[in-house]
C-alpha cells in the first residue's frame, strides 16, 4: 500500500478536486478526509456511513446543580470567566453557578477548591469520525463539532483507522486529503507518508504558501512533487513556483488549467475525470500517472 498525501499552504487550491479524481483513478484506494475542520470530499464522494464513533478530547468542568452552595469560590479562581452565577436555586441557595463549555478550558481550578466537591471534570465530545462506503472504496472522514480544537488528534484517527482499513482491504493506494496550513493538523497528515503533493497557484501568495510547505516536507523528510493548479492564469508565475520547486529538489507533477468543470463536477456530485472527456481532465490523468511513477521509484529505492 502506498500513501500520497494532498496538502496546499491555504485552502481553496483545488486540492480536495484532486484528491477525488486520483480516486476515480486509482482503481484500487482508501480515502483519509484529514481536513477534519472543513471536510469537503464527502461533497463529491457522497459517501454512505458505515460505523461512526465519538471523538473526546480535552474536560470541561460541570457544576452539580443539587450540590452547590453559591458560594462562588469557584468563580473566583476562573481566569477564563467561564462561570456563572445565574444557575437554578436548590435547598441550599437562592441561586447557584454553572459553567459555560465554549469559556471553559478545563483546567479544573474549580474542581480544586470547591468546599462542596459539587463539581466534576467531564470529557468533551469534540466531534465524530466515519468510516464510509464510495463508488471507489472506503473512506475515513471526521466531522469536528461547534468550538471543537483540531490539534492534530482527530486528524490522527482519522489517518490510523485510514491506515488499518487499507491493510484489510489490501488496497494498492491510501489516498489522503490533508489540512491547509502547516499546523499541527497538516503534520498529523504527513509524517511519514510515502509522498506528498503540494498543490498551490500561480499568485504571489501561492508562492510563499508552498515555500513554507517545502520547509515543513524536508524537515520531516517526506519526498513531495507539485503541482500547479489554474496555471495559465499566470504562466510566467507558474513557472516561478516550478523553479522554487525545483531548487528545493520538488518533482514537479505537472500543470492543471482552468476550467469551470470544477464547480460544474461539485454541484453533480462528481469528480472532474468522470465528467465528460475535457483538457483538465487529461491534465489530471498526467499528473496522477506522473505521481504512480515516482511512488514506484520510491518503492523501489526503499531498502529490501
Amino acid at each position: 500500500m502506498k500513501e500520497l498525501v494532498v496538502i496546499s499552504g491555504k485552502g481553496g487550491t483545488g486540492k480536495t478536486s484532486l484528491v477525488g479524481s486520483f480516486a476515480a483513478l486509482a482503481g484500487s484506494a482508501v480515502l483519509a478526509d484529514c481536513d477534519v475542520d472543513a471536510s469537503d470530499l464527502p461533497i463529491i464522494l457522497d459517501p454512505q456511513v458505515r460505523e461512526r464513533s465519538d471523538f473526546l478530547q480535552g474536560h470541561h468542568a460541570r457544576v452539580s446543580a443539587d450540590t452547590c452552595v453559591g458560594c462562588g469560590v469557584c468563580q473566583s479562581v476562573c481566569r477564563f470567566d467561564a462561570i456563572r452565577g445565574d444557575g437554578p436555586a436548590n435547598t441550599f441557595s437562592k441561586r447557584t453557578f454553572r459553567v459555560d463549555p465554549l469559556a471553559c478550558e478545563g483546567c479544573g481550578a474549580c474542581q480544586q477548591v470547591c468546599p462542596r466537591n459539587a463539581i466534576a471534570l467531564e470529557p468533551v465530545l469534540a466531534g465524530q469520525w466515519f468510516i464510509s462506503a464510495t463508488r471507489f472504496g472506503f473512506m475515513v472522514h471526521a466531522r469536528l463539532g461547534p468550538g471543537g480544537q483540531n490539534s492534530g488528534k482527530l486528524v490522527s484517527q482519522v489517518r490510523r483507522k485510514a491506515h488499518d482499513l487499507a491493510r484489510t482491504q489490501s488496497a494498492g493506494f491510501l489516498l489522503v486529503d490533508g489540512s491547509p496550513g502547516i499546523g499541527c493538523p497538516v503534520i498529523a497528515s504527513v509524517a511519514g507518508a510515502d509522498l506528498v503533493l503540494m498543490v498551490t497557484e500561480p499568485t504571489p501568495s501561492g508562492a510563499h504558501d508552498l515555500q513554507r510547505v517545502v520547509a515543513l516536507v524536508r524537515h520531516f523528510k517526506v519526498p513531495a512533487m507539485v503541482c500547479v493548479n489554474r496555471w495559465d492564469l499566470n504562466p510566467a508565475q507558474a513557472a516561478h513556483i516550478e523553479a522554487i520547486a525545483f531548487e528545493a529538489g520538488i518533482v514537479a507533477a505537472g500543470r492543471v488549467r482552468v476550467d469551470d468543470v470544477f464547480d460544474r463536477a461539485q454541484r453533480q456530485k462528481l469528480t472532474v475525470v468522470e465528467m465528460a472527456s475535457t483538457d483538465v481532465g487529461r491534465d489530471i490523468r498526467r499528473v496522477w500517472i506522473n505521481i504512480r511513477a515516482r511512488l514506484d521509484g520510491l518503492a523501489q529505492e526503499k531498502p529490501s
